[in-house]
């Protein structure tokens, strides 16, 4: 496929979004910017969420996974079903009673300015770490296919993909975002489509461990993180949030299954057809798989810009939300604004914008120079770390009534996330050979629980 027209669908797509942001961006404050007024209608936040967590991971990593792990992945997905359940009766009526603009508020009612401060910054880690692995994806992929060819470096396209989002999401803020974020049965098929690991409890995919690692990455990956519940807090009431967040679980499975299935076909189609996995650093890279099948493999214009306008919508919808809610977080848990003028708080809002843009570049390029593992498994390795503080938090919170010493708080996490690094990079032998796989985060929040209640008060 030719790099100008690939080039073409871009401009058109994000014209597209420019004109959407004109027709949505309403007020320039800061009300309109965080919650969209509180006036979203719950199919749309729907529909959003299913965009922002689907991304260019589930449109691209996910089939490319499927040629060494199978269908093991659905294992964490049905855990996430039951999870968004968790989020859906338990999170969002603590959220909606407490009438919060940033979740991480809730932490300084329960326990004080430590707290808040800390679970704010664990965000902040989270979402800048997991917005930058799925804007680097796209990086790549129009890097390899268009971007080499022109001999543009990696650096420019990674400033232009935030440049453009930065643009349409500048004034609206999460109005703007709620909008645009709107087989065989044969051998081959086979040799792809085991899902359940049960024989050996060792194994790093076993149903179990996935499963309790799957509910709880979503509890925390949307129920603790502020650019997912940030979506949600813009509806009309409780009762259309929590129908909003059942309807988007019971999409989100379905829809994660058929990029499994699409993965099994996109590898036996390409060693039909001889078509080999592209290289990124010098190792093959199967993320690259399914752009290098519909834009090289001369299935013809029309499938390529089909995969093009997938790609970008899924990728971009994800990364445009994390800004908006990094730039939220920052104004609401750090900033201190509620006591400043109106004018003062919208020059912050618009600098600190502007800055998490900056940060988001530089993180994509470091992501070019050293990561070595799929996209997906990186995102989800890397959330066992950083969400596991925000969990044991949020946990002791709404299951104690303890109260803590809230100025050990950082402390308390700091040593939970180094001790769970140290235990997440154990060679297997030294565990039996136990290996540790996604079931790392609810082992980091019950550390992170078990430190708070060494530090509560008497």
């Amino acid at each position: 496929m030719q790099s100008s027209i690939i080039i073409l669908v871009i401009i058109l797509y994000f014209f597209g979004l420019f004109i959407v942001s004109s027709l949505t961006t309403g007020n320039n404050d800061n009300s309109t910017f965080f919650s969209a007024n509180k006036e979203s209608p719950w199919y749309l936040v729907a529909f959003g969420m299913v965009g922002a967590s689907l991304s260019g991971i589930t449109f691209i990593s996910v089939p490319g996974d499927v040629g060494t792990t199978q269908f093991t992945y659905f294992q964490v997905v049905l855990g996430y079903l039951f999870g968004y359940f968790v989020v859906a009766l338990l999170l969002l009526p603590i959220y909606y009673k407490l009438n919060l603009t940033s979740i991480y508020e809730y932490l300084k009612i329960r326990f004080g300015k430590v707290s808040h401060k800390t679970g704010a910054f664990f965000f902040f880690i989270s979402r800048i770490t997991g917005a930058c692995f799925r804007l680097y994806l796209v990086a790549i992929v129009l890097q390899q296919f268009v971007f080499n060819e022109l001999n543009i470096p990696f650096e420019f396209t990674v400033v232009i993909s935030v440049l453009l989002i930065w643009i349409y999401t500048f004034r609206g803020g999460i109005k703007t975002i709620v909008w645009t974020d709107t087989l065989i049965n044969s051998d081959e098929l086979k040799s792809y489509s085991n899902i359940f690991v049960t024989e050996s409890f060792l194994e790093k995919n076993h149903f179990f461990k996935s499963f309790i690692g799957g509910m709880f990455i979503t509890i925390c990956m949307t129920g603790l993180d502020q650019d997912m519940m940030q979506k949600n807090l813009t509806c009309k009431s409780l009762k259309e949030a929590q129908k909003n967040m059942i309807i988007f679980s019971i999409v989100l499975v379905i829809v994660t299954f058929l990029f499994l299935l699409l993965g099994a076909l996109l590898f036996i189609y390409s060693s039909k057809f001889n078509i080999g996995i592209p290289e990124l650093n010098g190792s093959v890279n199967s993320d690259l798989l399914f752009p290098e099948i519909a834009l090289n493999s001369g299935l013809g214009n029309l499938i390529g810009i089909t995969f093009l306008l997938g790609l970008i919508a899924a990728a971009y919808s994800s990364a445009d939300s994390a800004l908006t809610s990094l730039t939220t977080s920052y104004c609401v848990d750090f900033a201190d604004l509620k006591d400043k003028s109106i004018e003062y708080q919208i020059k912050i809002r618009k600098r600190t914008h502007i800055i998490m843009s900056l940060v988001l570049i530089v993180v994509i390029i470091i992501f070019k120079n050293y990561l070595t593992t799929s996209v997906i498994d990186g995102l989800l390795i890397l959330a066992g770390y950083t969400y596991g503080p925000l969990l044991g938090l949020f946990a002791f919170g709404i299951f104690t009534n303890y109260k803590i010493h809230d100025k050990y708080v950082w402390i308390v996490t700091s040593l939970s996330v180094f001790i769970m690094i140290f235990i997440g990079n154990l060679d297997p032998q030294y565990l039996g050979g136990y290996k540790i796989g996604y079931e790392l985060l609810p082992l980091n929040g019950l550390l992170t629980f078990i430190g708070l209640i060494l530090i509560r008060r008497k």
